[in-house]
């Protein structure tokens, strides 16, 4: 059984879609992150980061003591070798989909969750930053969209077969228009878009989403618990 911890943003999403994918037994276990959930001592335990998902694996494939893990990234690549789905075996293809992946945590995230941030949730509209998050998200689409183009005849898929690769971009790459892009203009990009979000599992997931939490703007006191906080935030207590 896998324990998710689990609230519906796009890090959340990769896990339940790989999950929904792989049929694999999960319990949601909700970690509200505007009601500051994520900075709980019992779960900094298993995330010292405070952020969302993480996973407990209550059998683990050694038959040993239950297994924690944090970091979206790390949890895609721990289920594809614990359950040999949608993560190849082979040093060549494992390494062609972990390359993609490692882009997506490093990259794609990070720069489309700024320009989310300062174009939706800041305080103050700063045009320079929402220019430079709004221009390398679009750089970055571009690198995706050259990337599914070289696949079109491949598999169609970021890295050929369809994979965790795919399960990480495709949450980040959802909002789009929220990140004031247009898929339009990046016709691999826009295929390869279609075909995942048409796959019934990750309607499921999207659905688990939405049950959690119907969507909704984030609340001033929200804000207030996501946006600012401290190392004091997440120092376990004595």
């Amino acid at each position: 059984m896998i324990e998710l911890f689990y609230w519906p943003t796009p890090n959340g999403h990769k896990i339940t879609i790989y999950l929904e994918e792989t049929g694999l037994p999960y319990q949601i276990r909700p970690v509200n992150i505007g009601a500051g959930d994520q900075f709980k001592p019992d779960f900094l335990k298993i995330a010292p980061n405070n952020r969302m998902p993480a996973i407990i694996d209550t059998a683990p494939a050694d038959g040993g003591e239950p297994v924690s893990i944090f970091e979206s990234g790390a949890i895609l690549t721990y289920l594809g070798e614990k359950t040999g789905k949608f993560l190849p075996a082979g040093p060549r293809e494992k390494f062609a989909v972990l390359e993609w992946l490692f882009w997506q945590v490093a990259g794609l995230g990070p720069m489309a969750g700024q320009n989310h941030h300062f174009a939706n949730y800041a305080p103050e509209k700063i045009p320079y930053a929402i220019d430079r998050y709004v221009k390398e998200t679009n750089r970055l689409y571009g690198v995706l969209d050259g990337q599914l183009a070289k696949m079109r005849d491949h598999g169609g898929f970021v890295a050929g077969a369809y994979s965790i690769a795919d399960m990480a971009c495709y949450p980040w790459v959802a909002p789009w228009k929220d990140q004031g892009q247009n898929l339009d203009d990046f016709p691999d990009l826009r295929r390869w878009f279609d075909t995942v979000r048409a796959r019934p599992a990750v309607q499921r997931a999207y659905e688990i989403g939405d049950r959690i939490r119907p969507p909704k703007p984030l609340s001033d006191e929200d804000k207030k618990v996501l946006f600012g906080q401290t190392a004091a935030s997440v120092r376990l207590k004595a």
